[in-house]
């Protein structure tokens, strides 16, 4: 587990295991903005050392925003250069469709086949990689991981269900509904008039924990108060699905569309395992956050990260290395230790102070 002083931030962890020139990686728990360093730490290191074929396993990996996106996309860059070659095993529905969607498609494994032509042109960002995932990067915000997560969810939803014109994220925050991702105006608006009238898809599958579907607006009596005002901004059919964390339901994840009859029974289903898959992003994690826990999360975060440029300051002054000779130092003596970057950092920093209170052999 990481973790920044008392506060765990993320459960992620990766192990290598070797079959001569490859190497695997298993991912486990999330990767985000706090445990991608992580992951790159141990990526590069492999990369260093010679690996020319390196194999991400993502069986046991929850969640990956662009953080991890871009992880990915330096490391193949870097093999591709080198005439390496990089695949990537069993991701979750979620993040597969996350890698198909930014151009990394190429990197699946199918029946244990490499297709190192592939690898290179995704890697050279000739089939759009570039663009597409300083996309998703821009969607993402650091100091809101968990809002992060779930804002690539419905950007990826949006893209991914078939009919869909606006997808959002509402949840149950301190009592209240909330949105916390949308993919535009018109949809935080519609979300809104949910809350203000009581009523509507949102509301009852958030509470009921069912998913609730008005195929056509225009015909839809159950809502008296709320229809009028999603008719007004051109919403035609709403499909919205419970979002569930230990079987109680948090919130939901609404679909909107400007088309009457628009989800066919695959965008439902798609639907349902977008819902699936987001509700996974909030196990384990407290909906009711407020202001002080994001404020731990944070702070400790930024510990994390000073406590890495001390350790660097620290060898480079030392040793006489350069900045980036300095990291790469620490990343090596962490790989070979077994233990976490930041637990290794401490340990340079506290080196450095127990020396300086060392009492002096010529003192007797």
């Amino acid at each position: 587990m990481v973790v920044a002083g008392d506060l765990p931030l993320s459960d992620f962890s990766v192990g290598a295991s070797f079959a001569g020139n490859e190497v695997v990686l298993s991912l486990t728990g999330e990767v985000d903005a706090l445990t991608a360093p992580e992951f790159g730490a141990f990526f590069e290191t492999m990369i260093d050392r010679g690996h020319g074929a390196v194999v991400l396993d993502l069986a046991g990996l929850r969640f990956m925003d662009a953080s991890g996106l871009a992880v990915i996309s330096h490391g193949a860059a870097r093999l591709a250069a080198a005439g390496g070659s990089l695949q990537i095993r069993t991701p979750a529905a979620l993040i597969r469709k996350m890698l198909e969607l930014t151009g990394f498609s190429a990197l699946l494994q199918r029946d244990g086949e490499r297709d190192l032509e592939s690898v290179l042109a995704v890697a050279s960002g000739s089939s759009g990689l570039a663009q597409d995932t300083r996309h998703f990067t821009g969607i993402y915000s650091g100091s809101e991981a968990v809002d992060g997560a779930l804002r690539l969810a419905v950007t990826l939803a949006h893209a991914v269900v078939g009919g869909a014109d606006g997808v959002s994220v509402s949840l149950r925050r301190l009592g209240k509904l909330s949105t916390v991702a949308a993919t535009d105006e018109t949809i935080s608006h519609m979300d809104a008039n949910q809350y203000e009238t009581g009523e509507g898809p949102c509301v009852d599958a958030s509470t009921e924990g069912h998913w609730f579907h008005a195929a056509s607006l225009d015909d839809e009596t159950r809502w008296p108060a709320f229809t009028p005002r999603a008719l007004s901004l051109g919403i035609r059919s709403i499909l919205s699905s419970p979002l569930r964390v230990q079987d109680r339901p948090v919130g939901a994840l609404n679909i909107y569309s400007r088309t009457p009859l628009a989800f066919t029974q695959s965008g439902q289903e798609m639907a349902a395992l977008f819902a699936t898959e987001t509700s996974s992003i909030l196990k384990g994690i407290e909906t009711e956050v407020g202001d002080e826990h994001l404020s731990l999360r944070l702070r400790g975060a930024l510990r994390t990260r000073e406590v890495i440029a001390q350790a660097q300051g620290v060898l480079m002054e030392r040793d006489g290395m350069a900045e980036r000779a300095a990291y790469a130092a620490l990343r090596r003596s962490s790989l070979d230790d077994g233990s976490p970057l930041q637990e290794r950092a401490a340990e340079v920093v506290m080196s450095t102070r127990r020396s300086q209170f060392r009492p002096d052999d010529d003192r007797a």
